[in-house]
């Protein structure tokens, strides 16, 4: 809601395009390109689309990218000599190209099966565009070897978009860090070594200049923070790296294992020394910023391309407990959410339904037909996967990953179908608006005091209320006010000015609920 509330202010063209604003306030993440997207999407869509709509588009467009380029950066790390398969006595083994297209598959397979995907990657946010120009960076150095011109431009827009999205620093450290695994990577043909090296000084001087680029338009932040020695943060940080990135971080970990005696070699196995070090980097900043799951968010790409590598190594025992957990898993969370769905339908199971009632007060539940036959259409899908994962066929190397992959999409499309009626009204602001909206009686202007920048977006764009900072004069009839602890008016409003108008509370989260406050006359 915040990111589209800077979107908004750039379409209607209140705000700088090299400063976005909204209502006054700059944005705590200092990203430009995911705002200008936005923008211009909206600018350019056609009238009979809505605009928040019209805002997710190229954030859609930048989720494909993601995907496509983990597909191809694990296929050309496959295609290096030291990640081929070992040749049988007798032939038969598989030829490079289908080895990397069937690693390609796996590598996709597992970065669409992490948990800590289904939420993030679908947010019209700038963390997005870092993942999707994240991938696309990873991509070009994996490919640089085989191709010149589009990990050329893959280079380009991964570093200047990655910059441009609010991670200038990571930007110029992965971009430095593959440019010296680049030039490591040494042949036995001096000409290739020598434009390797070329390749890496290209590589080297672009991440200079954005980095002065960055510099020049301010997007260079200081959010290096030291992680407390604590235990209960070291395990928050354990638990969310151990659900953030499942499934792959176990195979991640048994192809560095298995393949350690490879990682510091001569040559180098670029295979493993590239993915190691997105890894690596996206992990320290992790621990050392904010946002943690964001930016753990990054190193997905990367982690997944690990975990292929561990398929070809894998023992049959471990296979079938990650299909069989899987299976359990995801096959539970999804009776659950139609169980849950009934209950809101119908009223039973009666428990359920309580719950709905409890957690969502106020909630009444419609039926959609489409929601529906997309949900059954899903949950046959999985049932013939399990049936395929189980069934006698010609066996392929990322068969393992098929369930993890096919669970998380089938629960996502699921929630996104059957629960997002309930989901929007508990995680919106539209009713919290609506309630605001029915509480004015002529609106005018509003001034605010302390509300949240996700309230000032949807007051702003759902409520088409002209919102200004609250001041010592008032100018405006009404106020919008974040309430103290006790829910009564902030010592900070002078009373003499203002009066109590209305509590107005979010049906759902209790922190959402704002103080409407009336001018005295």
């Amino acid at each position: 809601m915040t990111a589209l509330g800077y979107m908004d202010e750039l379409a209607r063209g209140t705000a700088h395009w090299l400063r976005p604003m909204l209502a006054g306030n700059a944005p705590d993440n200092p990203a430009l390109l995911p705002y200008w997207l936005g923008a211009w999407a909206m600018q350019l869509a056609p009238s009979w689309v809505s605009a928040d709509f019209a805002a997710r588009v190229p954030f859609i467009c930048l989720l494909g990218l993601g995907l496509v380029a983990t597909w191809h950066a694990s296929y050309y790390l496959a295609r290096t000599p030291q990640a081929q398969p070992v040749a049988f006595a007798f032939g038969g083994e598989a030829l490079p190209h289908d080895y990397a297209r069937a690693m390609g598959d796996a590598g996709l397979l597992a970065f669409i099966a992490c948990l800590g995907l289904a939420q993030l990657s679908h947010e019209t946010t700038p963390e997005l565009a870092q993942l999707s120009f994240t991938a696309l960076l990873f991509y070009a150095l994996a490919a640089l070897p085989y191709r010149k011109a589009m990990p050329s431009v893959g280079l380009v827009v991964g570093l200047f978009g990655l910059a441009l999205s609010g991670a200038p620093v990571l930007a110029t450290l992965l971009g430095l860090g593959g440019a010296a695994i680049h030039a490591l990577d040494r042949s036995d043909n001096d000409t290739t070594n020598r434009r390797a090296w070329l390749q890496a000084t290209a590589i080297a001087l672009l991440c200079a200049v954005v980095a002065g680029s960055a510099l020049a338009l301010d997007l260079l932040r200081w959010k290096i923070s030291v992680p407390h020695a604590l235990w209960i943060d070291w395990n928050r940080y354990a638990q969310l790296l151990v659900w953030f990135t499942w499934p792959a971080w176990p195979l991640a970990l048994w192809t560095v294992w298995r393949w350690r005696h490879q990682l510091l070699s001569r040559p180098l196995s670029r295979h493993l020394a590239l993915p190691v070090w997105c890894v690596l980097l996206c992990l320290f900043a992790t621990l050392t910023t904010g946002a943690s799951d964001r930016t753990l968010l990054l190193s997905l790409p990367a982690m997944s391309v690990l975990a292929a590598f561990a398929l070809p190594t894998l023992k049959r025992q471990v296979a079938a407990l990650i299909d069989w957990f899987t299976l359990l898993f995801f096959s539970g969370c999804g009776l659950t959410i139609w169980v849950v769905w009934i209950a809101m339908q119908t009223g039973f199971p009666s428990k359920p339904a309580a719950n709905v009632e409890r957690l969502a007060p106020g909630f009444e539940a419609s039926f959609s037909s489409l929601a529906f036959v997309l949900a059954v259409a899903a949950t046959f899908a999985w049932a013939w996967l399990v049936q395929w994962r189980v069934g006698r066929h010609r066996a392929v190397i990322w068969k393992s990953l098929v369930l993890p992959a096919g669970g998380a999409a089938l629960c996502w499309l699921l929630l996104m179908s059957l629960w997002m009626p309930l989901l929007n009204y508990a995680q919106s602001y539209g009713a919290l608006v609506k309630r605001t909206l029915s509480q004015l009686d002529k609106p005018g202007c509003i001034e605010t005091y302390r509300l949240g920048q996700g309230q000032v977006a949807a007051f702003q764009f759902y409520g088409k209320l002209t919102l200004r900072p609250v001041t010592k004069v008032p100018t405006c009839p009404w106020l919008l006010a974040e309430p103290a602890p006790d829910m009564s008016v902030p010592s900070a409003i002078n009373l003499g000015q203002w009066e109590q108008a209305a509590l107005i509370a979010h049906p759902v989260s209790r922190s959402e609920t704002v103080l409407l406050l009336k001018r005295k006359k």
